[in-house]
């Protein structure tokens, strides 16, 4: 039953709105509303309501009735919902499914008129809402873990680039031990969901019976009406490996899953104070932390009774279910083209592939910690170890032509031909760009950014940004396309590739400075004049 004394307080004293009085009291907010919209139809009750009337005397007079009294078919028999709780706390591996089962074999013992299971399930939901204050859910030995995201997220910090990504928590439970796993995580993604609540099966010693997770789009597609969920197919896919079953927590029902909610609280209001006050640089470096103040949280002995939650959780992993003899993997998978740099572009990152399948379509298989590539018809070309940062480069050189420079349609100077057609600025810019990684294959697209910038700014908007950049001392594909813009405004309309400006902007052919120096002429013409004289003695 809702708290309607506490929830007119809340409308007519605190002056909330619905959603606050239903984050606050855990109701639903259409319950909220059909409450207070009937208590204003009322002519018997007015607020403040009478000294000592009970929220039973305020269903009276509002409703004609108690909730969860009468108003249903007199002809089914209610189940004994008290007795199928304690058989849910009490027995493992106990399931809604299998009381239903035994109510409806004593209904036709006793020859009455039984619900259907999807009707007893929503009857037990209402039956629990409405005797909250009195349900209580034991933990069982070995029956359930609770899974979450904790609220708090840390700085994880590019040492290459100074760029700063958040590391979110997943925190699992074993709600009889209370024995805490948690591991930070860079993406969370359907790929790395899997590959932590792995780890957190591998990291309890055992499988239990029951996961109890939120309504993370990682986990559920939807969940209406808690009864029967729609889950995720690669975390369905993941319990059916791994011989466990997913129950997701009512939504917006924190009590469903108050276990691993507590322990979010104990780590928020705990170490992650310590860990906030660090720089990480690696996503190892923070679990290495992480992990090691978790095994002293763990090794503590409780307050109000005896022993750890590593004493208990001893004698739970005991009755866990075996893990499986292998591990779910998640698998991504993808078609792309191997382009002029004999890469291909995957989740962010480019891995090198054989000069042999150059332009071609090949397929990408990837797990959480491999990517393989494979040919169309299924050979494996090649297998890299998972990039680790957006915009990592996997190369091996010895699988690429020995003349890749050459064979290739992009090389230095192909792209610096290009550059020239702009002007000088943006040939020294491209210049320096293909000296600024270990190979210069890897520096083969951030040349067709900045030349491909002329689709849209003319060329004088181009080589002025790449004035700046130099100036700067920050010739990068990352500065030209944060500040071209910048510099189109400027020229207004001289600065955009617009009809006014096309035939202004397709210049001819600007030689580079070397192909005009003297000596390289002479040397050209003392050559020439070689082979004629040759010729004319033949």
């Amino acid at each position: 039953m809702l708290d309607y004394k506490d929830i007119l307080t809340k409308r007519y004293v605190l002056r909330l709105s619905l959603r606050e009085i239903a984050e606050q009291t855990g109701a639903g907010k259409s319950g909220v509303h059909d409450f207070l919209k009937a208590f204003e139809k009322c002519d018997d009750l007015d607020f403040p309501p009478p000294p000592g009337i009970t929220n039973a005397g305020i269903a009276m007079k509002v409703y004609g009735k108690v909730p969860g009294e009468g108003g249903r078919d007199e002809s089914y028999e209610y189940p004994n919902y008290q007795q199928v709780l304690k058989l849910m706390n009490e027995r493992k591996n106990m399931t809604l499914q299998v009381c239903w089962g035994r109510y409806v074999k004593r209904c036709k013992a006793e020859e009455k008129k039984p619900y259907q299971y999807r009707q007893f399930c929503e009857l037990f939901g209402k039956w629990c809402e409405e005797n909250y204050e009195t349900a209580h859910f034991t933990a069982v030995i070995a029956q359930t873990m609770e899974v979450d995201f904790a609220g708090k997220t840390f700085d994880l910090i590019n040492h290459l680039t100074g760029e700063i990504t958040p590391i979110v928590v997943f925190v699992a439970i074993l709600p009889y031990s209370q024995y805490i796993y948690a591991e930070g995580m860079e993406s969370t993604k359907e790929m790395q969901w899997i590959e932590v609540n792995n780890n957190a099966l591998k990291a309890f010693g055992g499988v239990p019976a029951i996961v109890v997770c939120d309504n993370c789009k990682q986990a559920v597609i939807a969940n209406k009406d808690w009864i029967q969920p729609e889950l995720n197919q690669d975390y369905a896919e993941w319990a059916e490996h791994n011989h466990t079953v997913i129950l997701p927590a009512k939504v917006r029902k924190p009590r469903f899953k108050s276990s691993v909610e507590n322990a979010v609280g104990i780590l928020e209001k705990g170490f992650f104070h310590d860990l906030e006050e660090h720089r990480y640089f690696s996503l190892q470096q923070f679990n290495e932390d992480l992990w090691e103040k978790l095994d002293e949280l763990n090794d503590a002995p409780f307050k109000k009774k005896e022993h750890c939650r590593s004493y208990y959780w001893a004698e739970e992993k005991e009755e866990l279910m075996p893990l499986p003899s292998t591990q779910y993997h998640y698998m991504e998978r993808a078609t792309a083209k191997v382009s002029s740099d004999f890469h291909v572009r995957f989740d962010n990152a480019y891995y090198s592939v054989d000069k042999a399948y150059l332009h071609k379509k090949v397929v990408i298989r990837a797990t959480a910690s491999v990517v393989k590539i494979f040919s169309l018809e299924g050979d494996l070309i090649i297998e890299w170890p998972r990039a680790t940062y957006r915009g990592e480069w996997k190369t091996d050189s010895s699988r690429l032509p020995k003349n890749y420079e050459d064979f290739s349609e992009w090389n230095s100077t192909y792209f610096i031909r290009k550059a020239s057609t702009v002007g000088s600025n943006t040939t020294e810019v491209i210049k320096r760009i293909l000296r600024s990684r270990k190979l210069e294959v890897q520096t083969y697209r951030l040349c067709v950014g900045v030349l491909g910038f002329r689709k849209k700014y003319s060329r004088s908007a181009l080589e002025e940004c790449c004035r700046r950049a130099l100036a700067a001392e920050r010739a990068t594909y990352t500065y030209i396309k944060n500040t071209i813009g910048v510099v189109a405004e400027e020229l207004g309309v001289e600065g955009y590739n617009t009809e006014k400006n096309k035939k202004r902007n397709e210049g001819s052919y600007i030689m580079d400075s070397s192909y005009s120096d003297m000596e390289k002429l002479l040397n050209r013409s003392r050559t020439l004049a070689d082979q004629s004289g040759k010729e004319a003695q033949r």
